[in-house]
């Protein structure tokens, strides 16, 4: 599912041929699903579009062609005179402006249109026969709206007088209007390779004094790398920058960027053009290359490129550039030009000249040649400034990597902004990354669009590069901060890896170390229940059969109706029919394997948390006076146990520990590796010490809640504050890969869910032994967890597309368990299509904002409409499948997480019963929590692109703290000698 920064595969120009020539002619190609797509959106949207409208101009974002009549109807008409055929050029007039193959209304933009595409329903379909006819496409009526992208016009006739004539520009507005928008002038000036530690004040003065003019960023130049490296190549970075949208090029290693051929005018062509453009149709991102150049070369406006690379930035869609200069002395008067692209390649030449890897990547520069190569580079810089009119944008970028690892870049603007003033000395900021002092390439495309003020490309996946939040007074301060992003991410990429691996291999060995802590046998005699015993708490005599335990357990329940009151949930628990559950009850397995469908015998012996923790405690207490229990040891005095639950508790709390790390700036100490590792297991110490501070750590449940209220409250409060902490976390995202910079990354979400869902049932523990009402205890957790969902969900937020139906899945069993009824296949399905509407309706909200606010819940809806969506599931299942092969340690942790739950925890201990059998019957809810917390792991793996990496980490949580429990319910237990094994019966006659 989309689950990262908008990376929309747009459709590819030119429509295809189709069967039905009727229908061909009204939905040219493949588009015929997309327009009735949208038709269908439109009619179900249509009471929430009826608002007058009150974008700006400079919002159309969506459509980019509209212009509604004073009656907010829009009406378009195409004549044929046979059937698919035009009376006038026999074709539909595909626009440019919307990276598809879907015809468009070429229109312009009034003041007063809305920034929402509405799709417009035909109104009749009478185009058959060999006589004339005509379609009429009637739009839905209200304030503003505007064309969709699936509307259509002929070339011949337009209803409409607001419409342009066939002549008009491509890209959704007339050459007059984009000659009047672009009256300023951008000057992009990219030099590969250079990033803030680059930067000195004697040795790079020119740039020094932009920092001080300016805002400033870091930039995330992630485009499509080589094969088997994660960089972003020079050339690559240029063609990102022509498409907005993530480019690259065939072959390993980075090639260097083709020198352009002159043309007589004075301009030059891109060789080779062609194959470059064909082959980003199979990177998975489909970029359309030439998009900046043809937008501003049909909008009336003149290009210029100086060097090679920029060539590639600058050029239009057939390769071209109307004005090409070598260097930029041999440009001239650069007054006439509203765009120039200039390339200052000393560092990426100066690191083509180093000797290639096995992978044909350059080494690393020295630092000597870094330092001269960027003195050189402003040098050519600070040559064009000085000739530049004052009121000039320039937008400074180090568009790629100049080294073997990816890094953060140099991104500086200064002059007017896309919004009118100019920028000020701060930090840059865009709402593709919603981080100050970040921003991505394909943003740098869309900041050139908005700065001469033509329409915004549905092909430029990026958003304007804006003013964000304060930065330090002086350049120095702000030079130094920015470096200091950098090397925090440098530090992630090498210690991530590493820690990983640690931390897989002390799980591991905790959680060998937990089951022979919990099932191993003493050499002094036999402790723990042997085949044919049957071990039991709170009964000297094993019951012979499961009606036995019925009616003891419903004795149990008697007695505990006369202390406290029923407890349904309990009941209704054991109807869970798995083999945990079965496995859960007081007996060894034979009980355990008894038919299905009835209430379990753990269930019912829990009806009452209070009264059975009263029993428990007692239970304690006799058997300190009376240790007997045919040898066993007494979990309640074994310091072993103790061990074992706090290190489960402290393992627990590494999760949230990762994210919280980062208010430390561990990146900055001495020895990285060692710095995060204490940062993290100091963070984790603080939280178990708060978990067994208060009273609450006597109770089973006790250090479970805390540990799982900090880990949700603390990442619920991260995304409502800007995800922060989720920045360069070793959990979290890293800005140099680009994958997400905002709201809740897949591991994030496994973490965050499972803490919510563990933490609801110790608080509906702790409500029930209160004695307050099931169902109001039901609506309390149903109303934390309902807004955890939100926040996971919500745009603005969490903005987390896959995350949603499997919370909501998730949450959904806990409740219905936690409120005594079982969880059938038709309610888990209802549940299910719940989940997908909230992230759906979540979706279509999003798409309802202005295209520059979008997140990818909303491009994704734009995707469907264009028949794209189908490519971006198959993407992310294809990374799901490779992460969950590729990643063998957190499979592996995966299974033995799992197996330690259902094969050590669920089954008879060395002190009897099974431990987890025991924190079921003193803390019911921890049923309901741990199903809903692994069927919402479950899910989550199925519809996210992160594969096994969700389960892994979501046991990790929940299987520690699930054993802490565990541990504290054997403690409370009193064990009782196991019933002695039956002598062998005499043998039969027949077999003497």
């Amino acid at each position: 599912m989309p689950n990262a920064t908008p990376h929309p595969l747009q459709g590819r120009h030119g429509a295809r041929h189709h069967p039905s020539p009727r229908l061909s002619s009204l939905f040219p190609g493949r588009h015929l699903t997309r327009s009735l797509t949208t038709a269908l959106l439109a009619l179900a949207l249509t009471p929430l579009l009826t608002a007058p409208a009150t974008a700006t101009p400079s919002s159309d974002a969506v459509t980019h062609a509209a212009n509604p009549t004073e009656t907010g109807t829009l009406t378009t008409s195409a004549t044929f005179t046979a059937p698919g055929t035009f009376a006038a050029s026999g074709a539909f007039r595909t626009s440019g402006a919307l990276g598809t193959s879907a015809p468009s209304v070429a229109s312009s933009t009034s003041p007063s249109s809305s920034t929402v595409a509405r799709a417009a329903i035909p109104a009749a379909l009478s185009a058959s026969g060999p006589s004339a006819s005509s379609i009429t496409s009637t739009a839905i009526s209200a304030a503003g709206p505007l064309a969709p992208a699936g509307s259509f016009t002929s070339a011949a006739s337009v209803a409409s007088p607001h419409l342009p004539a066939a002549g008009a520009s491509a890209f959704g507005r007339g050459t007059g209007q984009a000659q009047a928008a672009m009256a300023g002038r951008v000057v992009i000036v990219g030099v590969p390779g250079l990033e803030w530690s680059d930067l000195d004040e004697a040795r790079t003065p020119n740039l020094w004094r932009l920092v001080a003019q300016g805002a400033s960023g870091s930039l995330s130049t992630r485009a499509v790398p080589p094969p088997d490296r994660g960089i972003t190549c020079p050339i690559a970075g240029w063609l990102t920058v022509s498409a907005g949208q993530r480019a690259g090029t065939a072959g390993k290693g980075c090639p260097e960027p083709p020198q352009p051929e002159p043309t007589p005018q004075g301009g030059a062509t891109v060789p080779g053009w062609s194959a470059l453009a064909a082959h980003q149709a199979e990177t998975g991102y489909n970029a359309q290359l030439g998009t900046l150049g043809q937008l501003v070369t049909d909008g009336g406006g003149k290009v210029a490129a100086v060097g090679s690379g920029a060539a590639l930035a600058a050029a239009d869609k057939s390769g071209n550039i109307a004005k090409y200069a070598p260097t930029p002395a041999a440009l001239g008067d650069p007054t006439p030009y509203h765009l120039i692209v200039l390339e200052a390649a000393d560092l990426a030449d100066a690191w083509a000249e180093q000797p290639l890897d096995e992978y044909g990547v350059p080494a690393p520069l020295t630092p000597a040649a870094r330092q001269e190569a960027a003195k050189r580079a402003d040098q050519q810089i600070g040559a064009l400034l000085g000739r530049l009119p004052t009121d000039t944008t320039v937008l400074v970028a180090g568009v790629s990597d100049v080294t073997p690892n990816a890094h953060l870049h140099v991104a500086i603007a200064t002059g007017p902004s896309p919004d009118g003033p100019p920028y000020p000395h701060g930090l840059l900021t865009a709402t593709s990354t919603r981080q100050d002092g970040l921003v991505a390439i394909t943003d740098l495309t869309a900041t050139a669009i908005g700065v001469l003020g033509l329409p915004a490309q549905r092909a430029v996946v990026g958003r304007p590069w804006r003013p964000g939040g304060a930065a330090p007074a002086t350049p120095s301060g702000t030079v130094a901060e920015l470096a200091d992003e950098d090397l925090a991410s440098q530090v992630l990429r090498e210690v991530r890896g590493p820690f990983f691996a640690v931390f897989v291999t002390i799980q591991l060995l905790f959680y060998a170390f937990a089951a022979l802590a919990l099932r191993r046998r003493r050499a002094t005699g036999r402790t723990a229940a042997e085949p044919g015993d049957r071990a039991t708490y709170g009964s000297s005599v094993p019951p012979a059969n499961e009606a036995d335990v019925r009616v003891a357990d419903d004795s149990d329940a008697r007695t505990s109706r006369t202390e406290g009151g029923t407890d349904p949930a309990a009941r209704a628990a054991g109807d869970t029919d798995s083999t945990a559950a079965r496995a859960a009850g007081d007996t060894d397995s034979p009980v355990a394997r008894t038919g299905s469908g009835t209430n379990s015998a753990a269930g019912r012996a829990g009806s009452d948390a209070d009264s059975t923790a009263a029993r428990a405690e007692s239970d304690v207490a006799a058997s300190a006076s009376d240790p007997g229990g045919g040898g066993r040891p007494q979990a309640s005095t074994s310091k072993l146990l103790v061990s074992v639950q706090i290190v489960a508790v402290v393992s627990g709390a590494i999760a949230v520990s990762t994210f919280l790390a980062q208010l430390v700036p561990w990146w900055s100490l001495p020895v990285p590796m060692v710095s995060v590792i204490v940062t993290i297991l100091a963070i984790a110490g603080l939280i178990t010490a708060a978990a067994f501070a208060g009273p609450w750590r006597a109770d089973v449940l006790g250090p479970l809640t805390v540990v799982s209220a900090v880990t949700s409250v603390a990442l619920l409060l991260d995304v409502m504050t800007g995800s922060k902490l989720q920045v360069n976390a070793v959990s979290g995202y890293e800005p140099v890969t680009g994958g997400r910079f905002y709201g809740f990354s897949n591991i994030a979400f496994a973490i965050y869910a499972t803490g919510t869902v563990l933490g609801l049932a110790g608080v509906a523990q702790w409500l029930l032994r209160r004695g307050l009402p099931r169902v109001v205890v039901v609506v309390v957790c149903g109303l934390y967890g309902g807004f955890a969902v939100f926040a996971d969900g919500w745009p603005s937020w969490g903005a987390d597309f896959g995350g949603v139906p499997a919370f909501v899945i998730g949450l959904a069993v806990f409740l219905i368990l936690l409120s005594g009824k079982r969880v059938s296949l038709l309610r888990l399905v209802l549940v299910g299509l719940a989940g997908v509407a909230l992230v759906g309706a979540l979706s279509v909200f999003d798409w309802l904002r202005p295209d520059s606010e979008r997140t990818h819940l909303g491009t994704f809806v734009q995707q469907i409409i264009d028949g794209e969506a189908w490519t971006v599931v198959s993407r992310k299942f294809g990374a799901m499948i490779g992460v969950t092969v590729g990643n063998w340690s957190l499979t592996l942790l995966s299974l033995v997480a799992l197996a330690f739950l259902f094969l050590v925890l669920a089954r008879p201990s060395r002190w009897g019963a099974s431990a987890l059998g025991q924190a079921y019957r003193l803390a019911p809810t921890l049923r309901a929590g741990l199903f809903g917390a692994l069927t919402c792991a479950f899910v989550g793996f199925l519809m996210n692109d992160s594969g096994i990496a969700i389960p892994a980490m979501a046991l990790t949580v929940a299987v520690p703290l699930t054993l802490a429990a565990c541990v504290r319910a054997l403690q409370l237990s009193k064990p009782t000698p196991a019933a002695p094994r039956s002598e062998r019966a005499e043998p039969r006659r027949a077999e003497a």
